[in-house]
C-alpha cells in the first residue's frame, strides 16, 4: 500500500495545527471590522453628518485601513477594554477625542468647512463580545453659493460609506482611508452610474469571503474535501451559489428576514454537517444536492445581513446586488483555487488522499463549526 510521504504529512499537520490556533483563538465574529457609515443632509447653508461608527476602535487608535480583525492590531487589548465600558463611561471618554479628531475630516465646498461635534450616542453595551454601533453627529456652515462638496476621509480610519439624503439621485459611495470623494452636487444628481456601482460592489463582496467570511470559507472547503475531481466539485458549488443568490436577493429586498441569532448558529451547524458527511460517508449521496442547496439558502441570508448593515444605493439596487454577488463568487473560487493548488493534484490519484488529507481536514472543519455553534447559541 502506498503511503503518504512524510514531508507532505508534516507540512499538512503544521498547517492544521496553525489553523486550530487561529480559528479557536478568537470568536468568529466578535472582532470583525465594519465600515463607518455616514449620512449627510444639507439644510440651507448647513451640512449635517450622522456617523455610525465603532467608537472603541477609533478611541483605541487602531489603524483600520485594510484591517479585517481588531485582534490583528497592536492596540487590540486596549480596544477590548474599551468595549467593556458602559454607555455613560464611553461617552465621557469619546466626546473629547471626537472634538479633536473631527478636524481630520476635511470637507471642501468652495472653501474649507469647519465641522463641530453636536452630539454622540454610544449606544447600548449589549453583548460585550460584539462591537456596538455608536452615532456621532457633526455639523458645519457652508460657504455662500456652494453647490458641490468634496469629503476627504482620514488615513487610518478604514472604509467610509457616505450616503446623501433628502435629494433626488443622491450620492452613495465608498471612500477608503486617505481618499476623497468626487465632487458631490449638494442639490442631488450625484448618483453613480449603474456600471460604476456594479464595479464598486465587486470588491465588497469579495472581501466578505476573503478575508472576512471564515464560516463561508470553511463550508466551501467542506465541499472541496469530499470531491475527487473538478466536475463533482463544480456542480456542488453551483448548487450552493444558486441557493445563496436567491436568499441574498430576497433578504436584501426585505422580502425575507430571519434574525442573525437564528441564521448564524445554523450556518455553523451546516459547516459541521458537511464535515461529518465527508468523514462518515465518504461519497456523494442522492440527497447531497438538496443538502447543499438548503445550506446555500442559509448562507445567502448571512450575506443579506451584511448588506443590511449599510444598505444598497437607492436607484442602483440591482447593479450593487449583482456586483456584490459576483464578488462573493470570485472569493469562493479563490478559496477553491488555493485548495486545489495545495492538494488537488492528488484528487482520485492517490489511495491515501482520503485518509491522510480529506478526513483530517474535514475533522478540523467540523470541530470549528461545532465550536462556533456552541459559541453563537450558548456563550
Amino acid at each position: 500500500m502506498q503511503r503518504f510521504p512524510f514531508v507532505h504529512g508534516y507540512k499538512l499537520w503544521c498547517a492544521i495545527l496553525l489553523s486550530i490556533g487561529v480559528l479557536f483563538g478568537a470568536p468568529s465574529d466578535a472582532h470583525e471590522v465594519s465600515p463607518t457609515i455616514a449620512d449627510f443632509t444639507v439644510d440651507g447653508t448647513e451640512v449635517s453628518f450622522v456617523f455610525r461608527l465603532n467608537a472603541e476602535a477609533f478611541l483605541a487608535g487602531i489603524d483600520l485601513d485594510g484591517l479585517g480583525d481588531t485582534d490583528e492590531a497592536a492596540e487590540g487589548g486596549t480596544y477590548d477594554d474599551l468595549r467593556g465600558l458602559d454607555k455613560g463611561s464611553l461617552e465621557d471618554r469619546f466626546l473629547p477625542f471626537a472634538e479633536e479628531w473631527i478636524g481630520r475630516v476635511a470637507v471642501e465646498a468652495g472653501g474649507p468647512v469647519a465641522l463641530t461635534v453636536t452630539g454622540f450616542d454610544a449606544g447600548p453595551m449589549g453583548d460585550p463580545r460584539l462591537a456596538r454601533s455608536s452615532e456621532l453627529v457633526v455639523r458645519g456652515d457652508l460657504p455662500a453659493g456652494a453647490d458641490e462638496m468634496v469629503l476627504t476621509w482620514p488615513a487610518g480610519a478604514g472604509t467610509l460609506i457616505l450616503r446623501q439624503l433628502g435629494v433626488e439621485e443622491p450620492f452613495t459611495g465608498y471612500v477608503d482611508g486617505g481618499d476623497s470623494t468626487p465632487p458631490i452636487p449638494l442639490e442631488g444628481g450625484g448618483a453613480a452610474s449603474g456600471w460604476l456601482v456594479f464595479a464598486q460592489y465587486i470588491p465588497v463582496g469579495f472581501e466578505h469571503i476573503v478575508p472576512l467570511g471564515l464560516d463561508h470559507i470553511l463550508f466551501v472547503l467542506g465541499l472541496f474535501f469530499l470531491s475527487t475531481g473538478l466536475s463533482t466539485l463544480l456542480w456542488q458549488v453551483s448548487a450552493f451559489t444558486l441557493a445563496h443568490t436567491v436568499t441574498l436577493a430576497f433578504g436584501a429586498l426585505g422580502w425575507v428576514q430571519v434574525p442573525p441569532s437564528i441564521v448564524e448558529p445554523l450556518i455553523a451547524a451546516s459547516i459541521t454537517y458537511v464535515a461529518l458527511e465527508n468523514i462518515f460517508l465518504g461519497h456523494l449521496t442522492r440527497w447531497r444536492p438538496v443538502v447543499i442547496f438548503g445550506f446555500g439558502l442559509l448562507h445567502g441570508l448571512g450575506f443579506a445581513s451584511v448588506l443590511g448593515e449599510f444598505g444598497l444605493p437607492e436607484g442602483q439596487f440591482f447593479p450593487a446586488l449583482i456586483g456584490f454577488n459576483i464578488g462573493v463568487e470570485f472569493g469562493q473560487l479563490s478559496v477553491i483555487a488555493v485548495a486545489f493548488l495545495a492538494v488537488g493534484m492528488w484528487f482520485g490519484t492517490k489511495p491515501w488522499y482520503r485518509s491522510a488529507i480529506a478526513i483530517p481536514a474535514s475533522a478540523i472543519i467540523g470541530l470549528v463549526g461545532a465550536w462556533w455553534f456552541v459559541e453563537r447559541v450558548f456563550l
